[in-house]
């Protein structure tokens, strides 16, 4: 996959195939985690074997402004944190991206590294997550979703460092069908991004879920037992 991103990326741009960029001025990637399932119907003959099919799964980076997938760092084990991957996919960040993830990858290790190597990221924040909050929660806008506060917290590393983030608070118009009325995103980059854009880059993330279902029905990757 990272071989064929690497072939087709100058060929969309050359070819005026490549989407308008989600924050213009950044390379954005999205990160989320996909199940690669058992076939339901395997041949009679190895039902009962103890080597048969399982499930495997994977975390998969997508490119919003190619439309393509650009690397997955595979597990054949199915029932494996996603976060056993994290090494694999922090192989593959860029300084000067700006990375969108959901709450899996809200660990201190993983969005320390991410400060380290120069990247920035938008990160469902994960009510496990320790930090110190250095200034109050202020207003800062709307979205389409409901009102935008931040304020400054930081993370302590394993090494004592204590880089900086934005913690948002998003109160929603509406409440989600888990009966939630309020989201909270960990980000931190350039202050010209402001916090309702970092808002709605997370909100954005759910196209690579579309992204999941042309791979399985470009590659036709339901098993013919």
């Amino acid at each position: 996959m990272r071989y064929r991103a690497r072939e087709c990326a100058p060929l969309i741009k050359h070819m005026g195939g490549a989407r308008a960029p989600w924050l213009e001025g950044y390379r954005v990637k999205s990160v989320d985690g996909n199940c690669l399932e058992a076939s339901e119907h395997r041949m009679k003959e190895r039902r009962e074997a103890t080597g048969r099919a399982l499930p495997g799964t994977s975390l998969v980076v997508y490119e919003p402004a190619l439309g393509a997938v650009t690397a997955v760092c595979p597990c054949a084990n199915g029932h494996a944190q996603a976060r056993a991957l994290f090494g694999a996919v922090l192989d593959t960040v860029e300084a000067g991206a700006r990375w969108i993830e959901d709450r899996n990858c809200c660990t201190r290790a993983f969005l320390c590294e991410i400060d380290k190597r120069g990247a920035f990221c938008v990160t469902r924040a994960h009510q496990g997550l320790p930090f110190e909050i250095v200034t109050p929660l202020r207003s800062d806008g709307r979205t389409p979703t409901g009102q935008v506060a931040q304020q400054r917290v930081c993370v302590v590393d394993a090494h004592g460092h204590k880089p900086l983030f934005r913690r948002l608070r998003i109160k929603l118009n509406e409440a989600t069908r888990d009966g939630a009325t309020m989201s909270h995103l960990l980000t931190h980059g350039p202050r010209q991004v402001s916090a309702p854009q970092g808002a709605e880059l997370s909100r954005q993330r759910w196209t690579l879920e579309t992204a999941f279902k042309h791979l399985e029905a470009s590659c036709h990757s339901a098993i013919n037992t």
